[in-house]
């Protein structure tokens, strides 16, 4: 039986000022049956930190370094994440890609530099509203999937989280509908399980794209949805957590 995550991607977005009371709520609200964390940015994982130590809520981060250290001017490496007690650290997300010119190969990269670092990567994928529209849906996702497969290995998703992402439902208002994604979760699983079917059949698949408490309760009641990687909802305490409680 797979334990449901749901982890909050706060982006960009944060204060030490705001960050206090929201950190506060999410601890003292997290009591359901679900796993929950908060990716939060590099400058505030110590507050995080403090915040959320002895707590049954993770942190962790939204990016890390493919390099251990040297001269890599504004990256932050996977000893370092770990020095702030990090559990989770985002790989692949749409907006690292599209925004930022993270490759498949890249990907792949810093997926390994979690995992040397103790850290469980949550590798993103997802296809462009072009793409779905192109019925490639399967294809895109399959080769970012293959890219940290040929380089890290099947065993290694034992000790990692996918999260598939529409990236034309991210912040878009727009949700994949819960057959769509459970399609695409299921299409995902099943390429782990060619592999090997017990890392498929352990493997936590989130699902990320504008997903709100009013549509968390049928997006995680389909058989390969897992939970959910949360955009703006995290950055709300009432939202966020009526995410959780429907996990």
């Amino acid at each position: 039986m797979r334990t449901k995550l749901v982890a909050g991607n706060w982006k960009m977005h944060g204060s030490l000022a705001t960050n206090a009371g929201l950190l506060q709520a999410v601890r003292d609200g997290a009591k359901g049956r679900a796993e929950v964390a908060v990716c939060v940015p590099y400058p505030y994982l110590a507050q995080a930190q403090a915040a959320l130590a002895g707590s049954s809520v993770a942190w962790g981060a939204q990016d890390v370094s493919e390099h251990a250290q040297g001269a890599w001017t504004g990256e932050v490496s996977g000893a370092m994440l770990a020095d702030f007690a990090c559990r989770y650290v985002l790989v692949g997300h749409s907006e690292r890609r599209s925004f930022f010119g993270d490759t498949d190969a890249v990907v792949a990269a810093k997926f390994a530099a979690a995992l040397k670092a103790g850290l469980m990567p949550v590798l993103c994928v997802g296809e462009s509203l072009a793409e779905r529209e192109a019925g490639i849906t399967g294809e895109v996702v399959t080769r970012q999937i293959d890219a940290v497969l040929e380089t890290n290995g099947i065993d290694a998703f034992a000790r990692a989280v996918v999260a598939y992402e529409p990236v034309w439902a991210i912040g878009t208002g727009r949700t994949a509908s819960p057959e769509q994604a459970q399609e695409v979760h299921a299409q995902i699983r099943a390429r782990f399980a060619r592999d090997s079917k017990d890392v498929a059949a352990g493997l936590r698949i989130l699902y990320g794209g504008s997903v709100k408490a009013n549509n968390a309760v049928e997006l995680f009641g389909q058989a390969d949805i897992d939970g959910g990687l949360i955009g703006g909802a995290s950055l709300v305490a009432a939202d966020f957590l009526a995410i959780c409680a429907a996990a």
